[in-house]
């Protein structure tokens, strides 16, 4: 089983295409999470639970 499958390979068992969409998707979901880790820091400062 492969993880990512190229354009111009012709398999069935993949999970992830180098296309992009699933580049735009990973890049949006990264950015997303790293919000919310700098929000629960920020959040933490403001009500001094660190």
């Amino acid at each position: 089983m492969s993880l990512i499958k190229d354009k111009n390979e012709d398999r069935k068992d993949y999970i992830l295409q180098k296309d992009k969409t699933t580049k735009f998707t990973g890049s949006f979901v990264a950015i997303i999470l790293i919000m919310l880790v700098l929000a629960v820091v920020i959040s933490g400062f403001y009500f001094k639970w660190f």
